[in-house]
């Protein structure tokens, strides 16, 4: 499962990749793309910062911890600690996502945005954007409502299996 995660990451990146290319191609020479009308927008920016526009300017720092954080995920991936199919795709998405924008960071210098919500006014953001936010909520909830139950359950497991006991759930 871990391999297909990491191909997964792979396929992830290449599609953040051509999306900000078409975005660098496209959106640089028209002022928005609405999809929605006030809503939903397609809007060129170059993001020299984080989330929110924080730690503008500081590209050493943010390819820094990025790249420890990405390379962290990915050993923590092939070490085979992570059990559960939800952890280990939560980690992949959140990989695919910080590769896709430190890409962006070492290439070009900052990170193409393009996903314009404007329905509440909310911070222009990116593909890889998605997979970081989507990948960090699914492992917070895998953390908060499911890891101890793996552990549990895996501990179980272990104590039948020691004392010949057949407990299949």
């Amino acid at each position: 499962m871990v391999i297909i995660a990491l191909i997964s990451a792979l396929v992830l990146i290449g599609v953040d990749q051509a999306i900000k290319l078409w975005a660098l191609d496209v959106l640089t020479k028209v002022e928005t793309i609405p999809l929605i009308q006030d809503v939903l927008h397609l809007t060129y920016v170059e993001n020299y910062g984080a989330a929110f526009n924080i730690l503008q300017d500081k590209k050493w720092f943010l390819i820094g911890v990025t790249s420890l954080v990405a390379l962290a995920a990915i050993v923590l991936l092939l070490s085979k600690k992570l059990k559960s199919n939800l952890a280990i795709w939560s980690v992949a998405l959140i990989i695919a996502g910080g590769v896709g924008n430190l890409i962006d960071r070492i290439g070009r210098g900052f990170v193409v945005d393009y996903i314009d919500f404007r329905l509440i006014n909310f911070a222009i953001f990116n593909f890889a954007d998605c997979c970081v936010v989507i990948g960090t909520v699914l492992l917070a909830t895998y953390i908060l409502f499911f890891e101890g139950k793996d552990k549990q359950r895996l501990e179980v497991q272990k104590h039948a299996q020691e004392n010949g006991e057949d407990h299949a759930e």
